[in-house]
């Protein structure tokens, strides 16, 4: 990899996400070399992600690049590369541009996409965790009403221009609103010559209640707010399997479409070569101490959605969102600092802030620790939260004009097919028919 050797300990930090760019930040000149791997070389903002993938923004405005952030700090690398495996035993990590020795490794891989087994909804599904992504997922929406204005079967038109969001946690939620925003103000507008009226928008929830994981008083708000846009939002249904046409689910309910969006759950993006005893299977977690040290090793650390700190509070670890990610990083940079120093470390006690979903215009829940209210005022707490946790002055500044430009003119000019997305499961028309 053409690390330098250095007279200060060498501290290699796998993936640039929320809590690994959080750490890095805070060991800034520290007594130590620090490594910063990741297959991108680039931050994602993933929390406007919905954003990118429905034409409300460009994929450059949630992005910052990795280098600019450390490219004054003293002892610091970046290398663009996949960790396949770590070797516990000789203390290094193998990638796909090399070896790498360390005296203290920090996996914050983050999370992949869950879909609990089931590999045709796999292959035939989109996910939304990274900018590529949310570009194929933009692509697929414009193609598939490119496509729907071609072809004169109805029933294959329809399909087209419906659309399934499996999961209604903040993911599905927020991109429902988005989607049911550009029914009503955009589309119809774009593509004139279709019944723009017949496209639905199908939110799919297991569970009894839409933002599970917030209060009832804010899910409720939602659900109101989503119903309202259109977005039919479908309750205590499991969704089975997706042949690339039809969903099938656990009850006599089925939806035709070519575009489902799975939402559904998150797992951990682990990392081949750490003893079993340290993975929760279901989740592919890594089990951590209250110090985030990987439990069977001294000089290993997981945070961020990777690591699963088992508590009272948080039996299962804490939630898999940015505010334990970036405060975890945080900590373990001044944990290790005192670990060399040999002074003892403070446990992680996360502070829980709220959290927030936003529906669409002047829609938004928030949850604080001791209030909940919904409309217009969170609608605007919400992107004030997002728009300073942006990493950037320029990034901050293109998303609120992006904002004010697209609350003005009621808009969204990012509806380009930059890269073009073809499902190949999915087929309407012959060339005779056009």
């Amino acid at each position: 990899m053409n690390i330098p050797q250095s007279s200060h300990p060498r501290v290699v930090i796998i993936g640039g996400g929320f809590a690994g760019l959080a750490m890095a930040k805070k060991l800034r000149n520290k007594n130590v070399q620090v490594v910063l791997l990741d297959k991108h070389n680039y931050h994602t903002f993933q929390p406007l992600l919905y954003q990118v993938a429905t034409g409300g923004l460009e994929a450059g405005s949630i992005a910052y690049p990795i280098r600019k952030v450390i490219q004054e700090y003293k002892d610091f690398y970046f290398r663009l590369t996949s960790v396949k495996e770590i070797d516990t035993k000789n203390q290094k990590i193998i990638s796909e541009i090399g070896e790498l020795h360390y005296d203290y490794l920090v996996i914050a891989t983050g999370s992949k996409t869950n879909y609990f087994g089931n590999k045709e909804i796999e292959r035939n599904s989109m996910s939304m965790k990274t900018i590529p992504q949310s570009l194929n997922i933009r692509s697929l929406i414009l193609e598939n009403f490119e496509q729907a204005v071609l072809t004169r079967d109805e029933a294959d038109k329809n399909a087209l221009i419906n659309f399934v969001l499996v999961g209604a946690g903040p993911t599905g939620v927020e991109l429902a609103g988005a989607l049911a925003e550009m029914k009503r103000a955009i589309l119809q507008k774009d593509y004139p010559d279709l019944d723009i009226s017949k496209m639905e928008i199908n939110l799919v929830q297991s569970g009894d209640r839409v933002l599970n994981t917030m209060s009832e008083k804010s899910s409720a708000a939602a659900e109101k707010f989503l119903t309202d846009l259109g977005v039919k939002v479908w309750k205590n249904v499991r969704v089975t399997n997706y042949d690339g046409r039809t969903i099938s689910t656990n009850s006599d309910l089925t939806f035709e479409t070519a575009t489902v969006i799975w939402t559904a759950g998150v797992q951990g993006a682990a990392i081949h070569g750490l003893d079993s005893k340290s993975l929760v299977e279901r989740v592919e977690r890594i089990r951590v101490n209250q110090y985030n040290q990987v439990v069977g090793y001294d000089n290993i650390f997981a945070i961020g959605d990777i690591a699963s700190m088992e508590s009272e509070k948080f039996p299962q670890g804490h939630p898999m969102m940015a505010q334990p990610a970036m405060q975890q990083g945080s900590l373990l940079a001044e944990n290790l600092v005192k670990l060399l120093a040999k002074k003892s470390m403070k446990p992680f006690d996360y502070n829980d802030k709220g959290s927030m979903a936003t529906i669409g215009r002047n829609l938004a829940v928030v949850d604080l620790p001791h209030y909940h209210f919904n409309g217009i005022f969170a609608w605007f707490v919400w992107m004030f939260v997002h728009l300073f946790s942006l990493i950037g002055f320029k990034n901050k500044a293109v998303v609120f004009l992006n904002w004010v430009y697209n609350y003005i003119r009621f808009d969204r000019e990012g509806r380009l097919i930059v890269r073009p997305f073809k499902k190949r499961s999915f087929t309407t028309f012959t060339s005779d028919e056009v």
